[in-house]
């Protein structure tokens, strides 16, 4: 698993710009940045140990009181499309003629935006209810696949912003800025999984970009 900062497509910044609220109230200073990073791998461990990212963000948003009632809404961006690759055709297994849809949505937990997610699914192997409900409304893929019993299989998992830079043990006062806010970037965590059938069949392939609301919350007490 890379855990470094990467890059990161400008245009899926500009849609995650949102991200600020409450985290923007945290100081910046080694303490916090520590409480950061812990909470980020905190998340990062609980996503790659449940098959539902979705179930996994209700958790954090009611655990961190994020919004009332903690339920996550995928809202569904009207008009986008990113044909699948030839390599994601053969991690998916389509055949050649075989029709492979894509949906965009921004996971949202009350009006906080958590994340966005670019899912590829194989209409075929789903239900004609899972894909009407695909199609017409705002309910997040996990949950409207749940009752195929899916596994999640990750591919990729990767930290976009490490709020320690690297060396910061070997220099911890460089760290340790004393004044101002801590800033919280647009991305900060970003998956991408296979999801598959109980017998390995996969059926959807999906990349999260986990915006820095995830930290939209008083900063804890120890970084006071």
């Amino acid at each position: 698993m890379n855990v470094k900062p990467g890059k990161f497509p400008a245009a899926m910044i500009a849609l995650l710009l949102c991200a600020n609220a409450v985290a923007d109230d945290w100081p910046d200073s080694f303490v916090t940045r520590v409480e950061a990073l812990a909470l980020l791998q905190t998340l990062n461990v609980e996503l790659l140990s449940h098959d539902s990212a979705t179930a996994t963000l209700e958790r954090w948003c009611d655990s961190h009181r994020l919004a009332t009632p903690p339920r996550i809404v995928a809202q569904r961006v009207p008009g986008a499309d990113r044909p699948a690759s030839e390599a994601l055709r053969r991690e998916l297994g389509a055949t050649p003629d075989e029709p492979v849809r894509y949906r965009h949505v921004k996971l949202m937990c009350g009006t906080v935006l958590l994340s966005e997610a670019d899912n590829w699914y194989l209409p075929g192997r789903l239900t004609l209810e899972m894909n009407r409900l695909l199609d017409t409304s705002d309910t997040p893929f996990g949950r409207v696949v749940q009752a195929l019993n899916f596994q999640r299989h990750t591919i990729s998992a990767q930290l976009l912003w490490s709020p320690l830079p690297e060396g910061w043990e070997m220099n911890p006062a460089g760290v340790a800025r004393g004044a101002g806010k801590l800033r919280m970037p647009a991305a900060v965590l970003q998956h991408r999984a296979l999801l598959t059938l109980p017998d390995g069949t996969p059926f959807s392939e999906v990349v999260e970009t986990y915006s820095g609301n995830v930290l939209a919350f008083p900063v804890p007490q120890a970084g006071r």
